[in-house]
């Protein structure tokens, strides 16, 4: 008798663990749900931490290129811009969010030769890509 009283208490107190986290991961779900790049790009430079242009392409006489991401929804994760050359990873730069909206940004120096599609993902620490802009690195007319 007293072993199925100690069940039903046990049982009883598993329950209410259990309803008392559910909806600590429902939360921790929804806030994934919510994180963002809500604007990504390449831009020629950044100014006051914002994108001074937007480029979807750029000719090898510049060899220098920024890519900017404003991150929601983050705070306290980290994310990261990978810089992929005609699919092949070059780099991956990894940023800690220190705000629930954070602006970022990486560069790439470029040499001349590196022409063609130049990819840059943003991605969470799940792996989850948040966003992604693509440059055509092209060769100088002359």
């Amino acid at each position: 008798m007293n072993t199925n009283l100690f069940k039903r208490a046990l049982s009883a107190i598993l329950l209410t663990a259990l309803l008392q986290l559910t909806p600590f991961a429902w939360a921790q779900d929804g806030a994934a749900a919510n994180a963002s790049a809500s604007r990504t790009g390449f831009t020629s430079a950044i100014n006051d931490r914002e994108p001074v242009d937007s480029l979807s392409s750029l000719s090898n006489e510049h060899r220098q290129v920024y890519f900017f991401s404003e991150l929601h929804g983050l705070n306290g994760q980290s994310v990261i811009h990978r810089w992929q050359h005609n699919g092949q990873v070059m780099a991956e730069i990894k940023f800690e969010v220190g705000a629930n909206r954070w602006r970022v940004w990486s560069s790439k120096n470029l040499l001349p030769e590196w022409t063609g599609e130049w990819r840059v993902s943003v991605i969470d620490g799940a792996g989850n890509t948040l966003g992604e802009s693509t440059l055509d690195y092209t060769a100088a007319q002359p």
